[in-house]
């Protein structure tokens, strides 16, 4: 392994996470604030990681292993406290098909590797659109500011749920050939 810029990046990001579930759970007024910024920050070690890997011809096995999982930890991270934090069924619910998919959906690309078509199982814009409303929506409910905020982190949630669906659907829709006629 090479320690490039956006490997070093993506380090960076596993290292947040303990970082932001310290931050999120401190018994200040600050601490809100504190972990939505670390989560921000996170996320911009993820958008520029990728942007330099390209740009500075930085690309790796291990970035390419270790990116997706560094964000999906952080996400299934922020889910889990946010869950615990609104104790509702209104954030428990989402954050549990948040979780489930990314799940269904990194064993179906491996399954899909294995079989030598992962190119159709590549990432998409609605993977993209519902990221960014994922990760705006998480950021609102961790910093929490005030009222109005956390309804409009609600609704980011629940537009990024549809998305989350609507993307596996497209996923799954992409693999079905290979997954119904799979051999035995």
């Amino acid at each position: 392994m090479r320690f490039t810029i956006p490997n070093i990046l993506t380090l960076i990001r596993l290292f947040l996470i303990p970082v932001f579930v310290i931050a999120f759970y401190l018994p200040f007024s600050w601490a809100p604030f504190t972990a939505a910024m670390v989560f921000w920050v996170a996320g911009f070690t993820d958008w520029l990681d990728g942007v330099l890997a390209r740009k500075l011809g930085q690309t790796s096995r291990f970035g390419a292993f270790l990116d997706p999982v560094a964000d999906k930890v952080m996400v299934a991270t922020a889910l889990l406290l946010i869950a615990e934090h609104y104790n509702t069924i209104w954030i428990t619910v989402p954050a549990i098909i948040m979780i489930s998919r990314e799940i269904i959906i990194s064993a179906l690309r491996e399954w899909m590797a294995e079989i030598g078509k992962r190119a159709s199982v590549a990432v998409s814009w609605i993977g993209k659109v519902k990221t960014f409303a994922q990760m705006f929506a998480l950021w609102v409910l961790i910093w929490r500011y005030d009222d109005w905020m956390i309804w409009i982190g609600f609704l980011s949630l629940f537009i990024a749920t549809v998305l989350t669906l609507w993307s596996m659907v497209q996923y799954l829709n992409a693999a079905k050939d290979d997954l119904l006629h799979a051999d035995q």
